[in-house]
């Protein structure tokens, strides 16, 4: 067997192939013996039938099936003997040289890219650091207390942080539009659940009054018809309500699952949740400065197939969080051109990754595989259920292993680059998008 390989544009790669003909001949005579001892031909003998016979009726289809039984051995040997490593499936084109002195087939495919060294020592990365503080706790206990909120009739006009219970009939250039009128619709002022005319014109109504505002829509409104345009809305309310925060007493303490109602364990339970939570975003948000640190500094071509790949597995994504029947999605209803970007990028993660853990020989460490079972088992009502089922599902286990194996990777790099600390606070991290 002869192998070339050529090198086409980036990691593209074609291979051609030539098996010496008598390698064909023997296994297809092999295939047509074999079959004259099962096959049935009228006017012979079970097993009786001449290898001519077999020949002349089967040796068509019989070489077709060994060429391509011989192309899918012989490209593994091929690739093997070559030593390079096809990043999804070949392109073959053969040629079937009956006759010749060989059969010859090519073979064109994307190639994994090659990392000669992993620079870590030169990336920078801005870590994000920010802890709970006192003043923190007690946002977040008002927040709390802004949640259970109650609400009670008042016979006054409405103010800001009201409620007005209203019926209403929104008109453009005269005529209602659609969604354009509602009959007891809650709406508390400055909230910003409504249009911020809309709300504020509710200010200085009393129950039972009835008035007509000007509401300007945004230009871009959900709501095409009336987007950009001027609206006449009556209004008339039915009652209004001003609200009561609850105290930070045994009760409320008790609604948040503190049984005997201990403030000072309320508190510190609070506190604890903040901690985790802050903790979980600061761990994303470094993770991935951290790999966009390693794929700045180590800029890789992602291999076509891949990015295919991934493209599709984030058009799945997408279409389960739009709710779409899994059943019946068409991917080509979502363009490729949304995921592209994100695909490459994942792809290109994927490989460094695996190459860091590769050259600097990083092992998956047992005891923070088992912190991490650990934690995550805690979210649910039965741990030990969770940490078995782990335990015993390959696949669900692998997906774990990886997880960890993934943070310490991480911690090898933040352990490498250059770090400059980033201060944050609770409130901002919280409240960001990314």
């Amino acid at each position: 067997m002869q192998v070339s390989i050529e090198t086409l544009e980036g990691l593209e790669r074609r291979m051609t192939v030539q098996v010496p003909s008598d390698t064909i001949a023997q296994a297809v005579e092999k295939k047509l013996r074999a079959l004259s001892k099962t096959v049935r031909i009228d006017g012979f003998r079970p097993g009786k039938v001449p290898l001519k016979v077999i020949q002349q009726k089967f040796g068509a289809p019989v070489r077709q099936e060994v060429i391509g039984d011989v192309i899918e051995s012989s490209y593994r040997e091929a690739i093997t003997q070559e030593k390079v490593r096809p990043a999804g499936m070949p392109n073959i084109e053969s040629i079937d040289s009956e006759g010749k002195d060989e059969v010859s087939y090519t073979a064109t495919f994307e190639v994994y890219p090659e990392i000669d060294q992993l620079d870590l020592e030169s990336i920078k990365i801005e870590r994000t650091v920010a802890e709970v503080d006192d003043a923190d706790l007690e946002a977040m206990l008002q927040k709390l207390r802004e949640q259970n909120k109650k609400w009670s009739e008042v016979n006054r006009a409405a103010k800001e942080g009201d409620q007005v219970l209203v019926d209403f009939e929104g008109r453009v250039d005269g005529e209602l539009f659609e969604s354009g009128a509602g009959k007891a619709m809650p709406v508390e002022i400055g909230a910003g659940q409504m249009l911020e005319d809309f709300e504020t014109g509710l200010k200085g109504i009393s129950a039972g009054e009835e008035k007509v505002i000007n509401v300007n829509f945004p230009e871009d409104y959900h709501g095409k018809e009336v987007a950009g345009k001027k609206a006449e809305f009556t209004l008339k309310a039915t009652r209004v309500s001003e609200t009561h925060l609850p105290d930070i007493d045994e009760e409320f303490a008790k609604k948040f699952g503190v049984e005997d109602g201990d403030l000072d364990k309320f508190r510190a339970d609070v506190r604890s949740n903040m901690e985790k939570e802050l903790s979980q975003k600061l761990k994303s948000l470094n993770k991935n400065a951290v790999m966009m640190g390693l794929l700045e500094a180590n800029r890789i071509i992602a291999p076509s197939a891949l990015v295919a790949e991934e493209v599709k597995s984030l058009k799945m994504q997408a279409a389960q969080r739009m709710g779409k029947d899994m059943d019946s999605f068409d991917e080509s209803s979502l363009s490729d051109d949304l995921f592209k970007e994100e695909g490459e990028k994942r792809v290109q993660l994927g490989l460094l990754v695996n190459e860091v853990v590769k050259s600097e020989k990083i092992e998956l460490d047992p005891s923070k595989l088992e912190t991490a079972l650990a934690e995550l088992a805690t979210s649910y009502e039965q741990p030990e259920q969770v940490k078995e089922y782990y335990r015993h599902n390959q696949e669900a286990r692998a997906s774990l292993e990886s997880m960890v194996l993934e943070d310490q990777v991480v911690k090898h790099i933040l352990d490498k680059a250059t770090v400059t600390d980033k201060q944050s606070n609770f409130e901002e991290l919280m409240n960001s998008s990314s």
